[in-house]
């Protein structure tokens, strides 16, 4: 290399990193489109809400969320998918973006690689449920009541390939049990045929099933996460209850189109992470605890979580058309 190339290599080296900071200083130079999968109101659109006015009130522009729903989220993961990778496209991420490449067949996008994790904002546990006429107390007793009775214990969810399907699958598998699935077209008349003893047993989520827990309603024998429960410390694990090894936890993560610029990354995850703490009573009251971290933990969590999951399906037999 002669000298003029090597001082031309020299001024596009330079050339791109001021390119670079200027990209993450003037970030987001218009509104941001922020796609969640499901319909305004629910858990996801309310968890995503609480974060984009935050960052828009840090940023300084708009956060737009941008609901989506359809295909059990394939609709927001396509679009999300095929945005312009600058950061002006995010998505809210669940354990269904990780779930549906195996749930569905014709899944039109990679759900790790066309993806640049951003971070992990916050998770919550789902609850083990029983209505008050199944006599038991305990996730043991509920485990030799399975095996023994006929009928067969009837479990509900809000849908085939649902966190709380595949939440009992992964029970029965690693318990050596079997309920028959009865699915429901959400949480609300799953949770109430739960309540009117049309089915026995649920894995619902916290923030729904505590307040009924709590007035005596229905029996909440365990969580499903690493750890207990801040909003209810007196109900054990899955795993301290009788099947070690059991995990699920619910989370909603931020990401953005693979390719889009580092910088930008870095600069989202940062100011994720500063907010997160201020935003821990409003997430708390939401039923979920705040998480955080850089975003290459985040890659690496989403890749487990659809190794796992995968697994699960598998087992369970889950198809959607």
């Amino acid at each position: 290399m002669n000298v003029h190339s090597f001082f031309a290599v020299l001024i596009m080296l330079g050339s791109a990193t001021l390119v670079t900071e200027a990209s993450e200083k003037s970030y987001p130079e218009r509104p941001v489109r922020v796609i969640v999968g499901l319909a305004p109101g629910g858990g996801t659109d309310t968890v995503t809400r609480v974060m984009t006015q935050k960052l828009a009130e840090v940023l300084g522009q708009s956060f737009v969320v941008d609901n989506r729903p359809g295909a059990g989220g394939n609709v927001a993961g396509e679009l999300a998918a095929r945005a312009a990778p600058d950061g002006h496209t995010l998505i809210t991420v669940t354990p269904t973006h990780v779930v549906n490449p195996s749930l569905f067949r014709n899944v039109r996008y990679d759900a790790v690689r066309d993806f640049a994790p951003i971070v992990l904002m916050v998770y919550t546990n789902y609850v083990l449920s029983v209505g008050n006429s199944v006599p038991v107390a305990s996730v043991k007793e509920l485990i030799a009541l399975a095996k023994t009775r006929e009928p067969r214990l009837v479990y509900a969810s809000t849908g085939i390939g649902s966190a709380n399907h595949l939440s009992a699958e992964l029970f029965k598998s690693m318990a050596g049990i079997d309920m028959v699935h009865v699915p429901y077209k959400g949480g609300a008349p799953a949770l109430a045929a739960l309540l009117s003893g049309e089915v026995q047993v649920m894995f619902s989520s916290s923030g729904g099933l505590f307040p009924h827990a709590k007035a005596g309603r229905v029996k909440a024998l365990a969580v499903t996460g690493a750890k207990r429960s801040v909003s209810a410390p007196e109900i054990p694990t899955i795993a301290e209850a009788g099947v070690p090894g059991y995990e699920v936890t619910g989370w909603y993560g931020l990401a953005a189109t693979a390719g889009t610029p580092r910088a930008v990354i870095e600069r989202l995850n940062a100011v994720v992470n500063r907010a997160l703490p201020e935003l821990q009573e409003r997430y708390a009251n939401l039923g979920t605890e705040i998480a955080g971290g850089t975003a290459a933990e985040f890659g690496a969590y989403l890749r487990n979580e659809r190794e796992k999951w995968a697994r699960v399906v598998k087992i369970s037999g889950a198809k959607v058309d």
